[in-house]
């Protein structure tokens, strides 16, 4: 990576935190080496406003480009974030941590403050390969998001999903729809209750019987 496209890196860290001169070692190491360009240490004893503009409590805390970090990380792992955050995969991989590590809140506010990250977040429930638990977190993050502009957003790249030949993907893209809250979603809802599948066909019914209760 060039010195041009390493990223800047955050650490938030505390006063009597036994981890965190450890993480401040291996992000200095880093610097020097050219593959972070800039690093800012903030103690939060000191400035309580920093980690609190950052929804945090913990230490120490790291932010590698836009991706948010916690708890004590080796200097391979640092490594590792700052190659994702160079990288077009990056995001998703960055999604799939946090879901997967059960912080589907924290991904919720990350994807807020991110929302062109929503891509990434759907190319997670199209890959055969993501596991169970960043499905399931999948479905928390839409849940949370049920209704706002944020998912809305989403309604016009749900669509081509629901052509999948995975009935438990076009399933899911039935519930998905109808958390949209949005009117835009009835039509599509409607074809696929004619889906070869009664788990696509019983989720659409449900999804249409929510929107046709929002938008009477």
């Amino acid at each position: 990576m060039s010195k041009a496209e390493a990223p800047d890196a955050l650490l938030l860290l505390a006063t009597g935190c036994a981890h965190c001169p450890v993480v401040l070692q291996h992000l200095s190491q880093l610097l020097k080496q050219g593959k972070i360009g800039r690093l800012e240490a903030v103690n939060i004893v000191e400035h309580p406003q920093v980690a609190h503009s950052m929804g945090t409590r913990s230490v120490p805390w790291t932010r590698i480009g836009s991706f948010e970090l916690e708890g004590v990380l080796s200097q391979g792992e640092l490594e590792r974030w700052i190659d994702l955050a160079g990288r077009e995969e990056g995001t998703a991989s960055y999604l799939s941590h946090l879901l997967e590590s059960q912080r589907a809140h924290g991904a919720v506010a990350w994807l807020q403050r991110h929302p062109d990250a929503l891509g990434d977040l759907l190319s997670l429930l199209n890959s055969p390969e993501t596991p169970i638990v960043v499905r399931i977190g999948i479905g928390v993050v839409a849940e949370e998001l049920q209704g706002t502009p944020l998912w809305k957003s989403v309604l016009t790249d749900l669509l081509p999903l629901a052509e999948s030949p995975d009935p438990t993907l076009r399933a899911d893209v039935a519930h998905y729809l109808g958390l949209t809250l949005s009117k835009q979603a009835i039509e599509p809802l409607r074809g696929m209750l004619d889906d070869e599948h009664p788990d696509v066909r019983e989720i659409a019914a449900e999804s249409l019987e929510l929107l046709q209760g929002e938008n009477s």
